[in-house]
C-alpha cells in the first residue's frame, strides 16, 4: 500500500482569505507523483492549541506530516516552539542554519539582529533542512518509523527545499509501488451525460481500477487510478482507455496534463497552420491563454481586441448596416470579425468572441452571459450562439474554452 500523508497549512492569513494557500496544492502534487497518497490537507490559524492538537492527530493516522508556514522570526511564529513542546525537546543553535543566514545577510548588505539568530535555534532532536533562498530553516523529524516535516511558508522557499531535499528523502524512505494515473480529458460534454455514455464501460472496469470524474470549467477529466505502477498495471489501464475512446472521442481532445489550448496548440503545429483572434468580451483572456502556451509563436499570429464598434468597424471591417441591425453581439458580427482577422493578420484560421459578460448591458432578448463565437478558415465561416451565466468573470473564462472548443470542432471536421 502507498504510504499515507497529511499536508498542515499554517497561518491566520490564510484563514481570512487575504493569501491563497497555493502550498498544499503543489506539495499534494508532488507526493502524488511519488506514489504517496495524500489522506487529507488541513489549514489552520496560528495558534498554539491548534498546531499541537492536528500535529497529534495527523502523526496518528498518516505516515508523512508535512507543515508549512510559521517559521519567521516574529513572535506571531509558533510552529517551532510548538514542535519544540511537541517532541519534548530544547532549541541548540545549528552551526549551518546560522551560517546561511550570516552569508544571505551579508550578500544583500543586511545587518542581522537578534530576531535574525535566533532563527538559527532549532529543535534539538531534528535535522536541518537547509533553506538555499532564504532564513528559515526547514526540520525533519523521525518519530517511530513516520517522518514529520516542517518548512517555510513562502512558497519559492518551501518549493526549493522540497525539491532538493525532501522530496528525494521521502522517495528514499517511503517509496515502493507508486500511485498511476492516467487521464482522459473531455470537452464540450457536461458530467452526467458523461456518465450516462460510459456507463456500461464503467461497470466492468477491474476492481484496482478506479474511476473519478473531475469537472472543471467547461470539461470534465476522467481519471483512471491504481495503488501501483507495474508495467502490468499500465497495460491494464491503457486497455481500458482503449474500449471506451470509440464511446467518447468526439469529446475528447487530450490526455494526462494536457490542457484545451495545449492540445489546440498541438493540433495546429502538427497541421502546419496558424490562428488568429479577434475578442471583444474576453477582453485578451483568450490569447493570454493562447500565448501562455510554450512554443505558441509557432502557430500563433496574434489578436486583436476590438471592444468598441468603431474599432470593429474601422479595423476589421465589421459593416456600420451590421452593426446598427444586428448590434455586435450577433452571428453576422462574429463572422466578419472571424473572416476579416484571418486575412488581415495573414493566418489560416480565424476566431472570434463578442458577448454580453455582465453584469450590466443584458436586454431581454440578449441577457447577460449570450456569447457569439465565429470560426472562419479558407473554406468556412461558422458561428454558434451560447448562453452562460449572470457572472462576469465566468462568463469570460467559459467564453474562451467555447472558443478553443470550436476551433477543435471544426478542425476536426477537415
Amino acid at each position: 500500500m502507498p504510504a499515507k500523508a497529511i499536508v498542515i497549512s499554517i497561518g491566520d492569513e490564510i484563514l481570512y482569505g487575504q493569501t491563497l494557500d497555493t502550498n498544499s496544492h503543489w506539495i499534494s502534487g508532488e507526493l502524488d507523483n511519488l506514489g504517496i497518497r495524500v489522506l487529507k490537507k488541513i489549514t489552520i490559524g496560528d495558534t498554539k492549541t491548534d498546531i499541537l492538537s492536528n500535529l497529534k492527530e495527523a502523526e496518528e493516522k498518516a505516515d508523512i506530516v508535512l507543515l508549512t508556514g510559521g517559521l519567521g522570526p516574529t513572535n506571531d511564529d509558533l510552529t517551532k516552539p510548538c514542535l519544540t513542546e511537541y517532541f519534548n525537546t530544547h532549541l541548540v543553535r545549528n552551526e549551518d542554519a546560522y551560517e546561511n543566514i550570516k552569508e544571505i545577510f551579508e550578500k544583500a548588505g543586511w545587518e542581522m539582529n537578534e530576531s535574525n539568530l535566533q532563527q538559527a535555534d532549532l529543535p534539538a532532536n531534528c535535522t536541518a533542512i537547509k533553506n538555499s533562498i532564504g532564513t528559515a530553516s526547514g526540520m525533519w523529524f523521525d518519530t517511530e518509523g513516520k517522518v514529520i516535516v516542517s518548512m517555510p511558508g513562502v512558497p519559492f522557499e518551501m518549493k526549493q527545499m522540497m525539491t532538493d531535499s525532501i522530496l528525494p528523502r521521502l522517495k528514499a524512505q517511503f517509496v515502493s509501488d507508486g500511485i498511476y494515473h492516467r487521464m482522459i480529458r473531455t470537452i464540450g460534454i457536461g458530467e452526467s451525460k458523461l456518465a450516462e455514455l460510459i456507463k456500461d464501460w464503467e461497470d466492468q472496469l477491474p476492481n484496482e481500477i478506479k474511476l473519478a470524474y473531475l469537472p472543471t470549467m467547461g470539461a470534465v477529466k476522467l481519471r483512471l487510478t491504481a495503488d501501483s505502477d507495474t508495467d502490468l498495471v499500465k497495460e491494464s489501464i491503457q486497455k481500458q482507455i482503449d474500449e471506451v475512446l470509440p464511446i467518447i472521442e468526439k469529446y475528447v481532445y487530450g490526455f494526462d496534463d494536457e490542457e484545451i489550448p495545449n492540445a489546440i496548440g498541438r493540433i495546429l503545429q502538427e497541421r502546419g497552420q496558424t490562428l488568429a483572434i479577434a475578442e471583444s468580451c474576453t477582453g485578451g483572456y483568450l490569447s493570454h491563454l493562447t500565448t501562455s502556451v510554450p512554443g505558441s509563436s509557432e502557430w500563433f499570429r496574434g489578436g486583436m481586441i476590438p471592444y468598441s464598434n468603431d474599432l470593429k468597424r474601422d479595423q476589421l471591417g465589421v459593416e456600420e448596416k451590421i452593426l446598427d441591425e444586428d448590434g455586435a453581439v450577433s452571428e453576422p458580427v462574429v463572422l466578419a470579425l472571424a473572416e476579416n482577422v484571418r486575412k488581415t493578420i495573414n493566418a489560416d484560421i480565424g476566431i472570434s468572441v463578442s458577448g454580453i459578460a455582465g453584469p450590466g448591458g443584458g436586454t431581454e432578448q440578449k441577457p447577460v452571459g449570450t456569447v457569439w463565437i465565429g470560426y472562419a478558415d479558407k473554406d468556412k465561416s461558422v458561428a454558434k450562439k451560447f448562453r452562460f451565466i449572470r457572472n462576469r468573470e465566468i462568463n469570460i473564462k467559459y467564453s474562451a474554452i467555447a472558443a478553443f472548443n470550436m476551433i477543435r470542432i471544426n478542425l476536426d471536421k477537415d
